[in-house]
């Protein structure tokens, strides 16, 4: 996955400018940056949910799952049958076993808290698997114990892919053994990684 001289701008506001980047085949990479300067459109541009305005980004056939600073939880489907949406036929527990969420399992969103409903969000994103896992604040919510048994698993979960996490807090990306990438809005050039 790259981005090759992206610029993308909202409105007159300039988020990237004649970016370029390669994400590794592997590990795991953290961007960090203060709340509001664009982490999270640069992830929608990985993601191919935004287009550059100039510029490109080439996926070679890689599958990308993608866990959103909101939950985007189905308020209607539980908590197993929300994660059950990206499972393409496998059982949904052993995603929600996985995060901790295996009494939840009947449970809808609206009966769940910030954090539960943000490991739901984690689990589907799990179960969608992949080459590569874009998380974005993905430990809001979530107690210091909890982080690091969650993040424990989202490493073995993807071992041998690459995890891209977006965070305003350096300190997460100890819990995924990444590559901090320190960043300034708006961002131009090329951003190395390793």
């Amino acid at each position: 996955m790259r981005l090759d001289n992206v610029s993308f701008a909202y409105r007159d506001t300039p988020v990237l400018n004649n970016v370029s980047l390669a994400l590794p085949k592997a590990g795991a990479v953290c961007f960090t940056a203060p709340s509001g300067t664009g982490k999270t459109t640069l992830l929608r541009l990985i993601a191919g949910l935004e287009a550059p305005q100039k510029g490109a980004v080439t996926n070679e056939d890689e599958r990308v799952a993608v866990m959103f600073q909101d939950n985007r939880l189905f308020p209607w489907l539980t908590a197993e049958q929300n994660v059950a949406l990206a499972c393409a036929g496998e059982d949904p527990l052993p995603f929600l076993e996985a995060v901790e969420l295996t009494d939840a399992r009947d449970k809808f969103p609206s009966q769940l808290s910030g954090g539960m409903q943000r490991r739901v969000a984690l689990a589907r994103a799990l179960a969608f698997g992949g080459d590569l896992l874009l998380l974005d604040e993905p430990f809001t919510g979530l107690d210091n114990e909890l982080r690091e048994r969650v993040a424990a698993v989202i490493r073995e979960r993807f071992a041998g892919g690459c995890i891209v996490l977006i965070t305003h807090d350096p300190a997460e990306a100890a819990l995924l053994d990444a590559t901090v990438v320190p960043l300034t809005f708006p961002l131009s050039g090329t951003i190395e990684i390793g």
